[in-house]
């Protein structure tokens, strides 16, 4: 056996793996709550009593309602991958994808568990109550962090390349028999939102697949498999056509939004989501971390400077009302604390100060000009098969 067939580490030996990992780390440390004063959002009293409800409402949270889902989430939400993870944990070159994980020591592997299950008990800890999966892998490292507190938080679920991107699972029963499988596999019982990966370009598809996605959507709301139902991809005219067409079921989707998107001033796709009223997560947020100068090292010498372009980044995509949350690849806890004060920073800033010249929620000329600098070289540093990010800059 090869050294490569020896360390591969497949679905099933993940499922093992990190269950084995995970026994460790049952009881993850939680944070203390932050008390930095934070002037809260505007809301008549009965929504501020309904936002309250929420899973792991913190007041330091800023919570963003998911559209005709009716949930309320926090305006940042988990996802986006765990890149750049090995860094955190002095790991090999393993956990770069969500389909595979490549190779991974059991050393490494216990890591990972422990290092998913304490940036979940940060998340929870400062409000972030949405988690967004979008690979093979990512169900089954959540599934095993959140053993004991499935109701801390909303799950979008996705199995990235099994569902729509797979040619041979384009069949409503088929889709459903693997999202079913799925859940009973990680232990997490329902998904709040079951949202199918489609093509990047997901115009590409053809009628009978997209009948035949909007049955798979139809039959699991139906059997309990979720509650709600949407899609993810990259295509702004198709992404238009499903939610204009299929307004019962297209209620949350995903897609690119990164610090240098803007809004088209007419016919745009935002404008036709806030119309249907349809829920939508903005991926990539950091543009596959091309907006940073560092390697995702905690204690490199650009740590703290990319710390504070991504809380630029996600305070300027926040000024947008269209866009219920980022998503980025939360990959420790620091990171999620950068988040948290992210937040507080546009409540304390860009909310309460806002003066004639700038519009509450809109970042000052200072700071925009700060982050402009930072993400000046971003389109350029942008790899290959990430180029499609720029289709994005006008939405």
């Amino acid at each position: 056996m090869s050294h490569h067939e020896s360390n591969h580490v497949s679905r099933r030996q993940f499922i093992e793996r990190v269950a084995t990992g995970s026994a460790a780390v049952a009881t993850a440390p939680v944070l203390q709550r932050a008390t930095a004063a934070a002037q809260p959002q505007t809301a008549t009293k009965a929504i501020q009593a309904e936002i309250e409800k929420t899973r792991s409402y913190n007041p330091q949270m800023e919570y963003r309602r998911l559209g005709k889902t009716g949930l309320w989430v926090s305006a940042v939400s988990m996802g986006g991958h765990w890149k750049r993870v090995d860094k955190i944990i002095r790991s090999t070159a393993a956990f770069a994808g969500c389909e595979t994980m490549g190779e991974a020591s059991q050393s490494d592997m216990t890591a990972f568990a422990k290092n998913r299950a304490d940036t979940i008990s940060a998340c929870i800890e400062h409000g972030i109550n949405s988690i967004d999966f979008a690979g093979a892998m990512e169900p089954i490292a959540y599934g095993n962090a959140l053993k004991g507190r499935r109701e801390k938080v909303y799950i979008h679920w996705s199995m990235g390349g099994q569902e729509l991107r797979h040619k041979d699972h384009r069949k409503a029963e088929i889709l459903v028999e693997w999202f079913e499988k799925g859940l009973k596999e990680t232990g997490l019982q329902y998904a709040d939102c079951w949202r199918l990966m489609a093509y990047e370009r997901g115009g590409l598809h053809t009628q009978q697949e997209v009948d035949e996605m909007v049955k798979a959507l139809e039959i699991a709301k139906k059997k309990g498999l979720c509650r709600f139902t949407g899609f993810s991809t990259h295509d702004r005219k198709w992404a238009k056509m499903l939610i204009e067409t299929y307004p019962d079921v297209m209620q949350m989707c995903c897609f690119p939004y990164t610090a240098q998107s803007k809004q088209l001033p007419e016919d745009s796709f935002l404008d036709a989501l806030v119309k249907m009223d349809v829920g939508a997560f903005g991926i990539k947020p950091f543009a596959s971390n091309a907006i940073f100068q560092g390697d995702g090292s905690p204690d490199g010498p650009h740590a703290e400077k990319d710390s504070r372009t991504a809380r630029q980044t996600i305070r300027y995509i926040l000024t947008n009302p269209a866009i219920t949350a980022p998503i980025p690849g939360l990959a420790s806890v620091e990171q999620v604390q950068n988040m948290a004060l992210a937040i507080r920073e546009r409540r304390e800033q860009d909310l309460s100060q806002a003066g004639a010249e700038v519009p509450a929620g809109r970042l000052d000329p200072s700071t925009q000009a700060e982050l402009d600098a930072a993400t000046a070289s971003m389109w350029e540093k942008l790899e290959p098969h990430h180029r499609f990010l720029k289709d994005w800059e006008y939405v």
